[in-house]
């Protein structure tokens, strides 16, 4: 990833979308006040990018927020995912994603989960609602290299980003080389491994010598290896630490260390 990259800037995604370089998850909050308060604070901390999904239970939340900051919305990325119990009906739950939203679209529509024995018939119902203009982007969330492999011989749209855990201690070096050798862009959840690793002691040691936080390290670290991560905090100064990686680079020696920790 570009060394000048910053947190306006856009990575390009395989239908020529740009896509936010980082996000916000709102994973695990509560519908209301905490999630389009948590928006809002990363909305004016320069964030464009916002991660929600059907099973989180706070799409409204999240559209609400996109209303209320003032920011036009072709500025706000938004990202919402079909969970598993609704494979068979698509359509409507895209169209009550849609409504909870609030929104006239959706910029990036996920797969939640791999599911095998619907993957042809449930690709092509994305590829229905895409070609309708409801969605800027389609793509897939927790698939392997073996999922991905599956779906390319009948998809006829290639998806065009793929959310994993991804972090130091989740560094999943042969799915991040299919999908760039596939032009998938690999975006990762949970990239601070919610907060249990902070205490590392290369994860620490890197980070006073930068003079930046762990949670900064192994964030800069996602983006060093071009992938979009999406930290999750409903607390403003977090958010705000958050979003400060790009004024850094992370030596190739660090990164080397960072990418054996287990």
């Amino acid at each position: 990833m570009d060394s000048q990259l910053s947190i306006d800037a856009t990575v390009q995604l395989n239908n020529g979308l740009g896509m936010p370089p980082l996000g916000l998850g709102v994973w695990q909050m509560s519908e209301g006040v905490e999630t389009e308060q948590s928006v809002l604070w990363a909305l004016e901390a320069g964030y464009r990018l916002i991660d929600t999904a059907k099973i989180y239970g706070n799409e409204a939340g999240v559209g609400n927020a996109v209303r209320k900051s003032g920011i036009a919305r072709e500025e706000i990325f938004v990202t919402t995912k079909l969970w598993p119990t609704d494979f068979f009906r698509v359509r409507a739950a895209f169209q009550k994603s849609l409504d909870k939203l609030g929104l006239a679209y959706i910029d990036l529509y996920l797969i939640h989960w791999p599911m095998p024995l619907v993957k042809s018939r449930l690709w092509k119902d994305f590829e229905k609602i895409y070609a309708e203009g409801l969605v800027r982007a389609m793509g897939v969330s927790n698939y392997s290299v073996e999922h991905l492999e599956g779906m390319a011989s009948t998809a006829d749209i290639p998806p065009a980003v793929n959310q994993v855990r991804f972090h130091p201690f989740s560094y999943k070096k042969k799915l991040l080389d299919y999908c760039k050798s596939k032009d998938i862009v690999l975006e990762a959840y949970s990239p601070l491994a919610r907060g249990k690793k902070f205490r590392d002691p290369v994860i620490a040691g890197i980070a006073r010598k930068y003079a930046k936080t762990p949670a900064q390290i192994m964030i800069r670290w996602s983006l060093q290896h071009g992938l979009i991560p999406i930290p999750k905090s409903s607390r403003r100064e977090r958010i705000i630490e958050n979003g400060a990686v790009f004024d850094f680079q992370i030596e190739d020696n660090d990164m080397k260390l960072l990418d054996n920790l287990r």
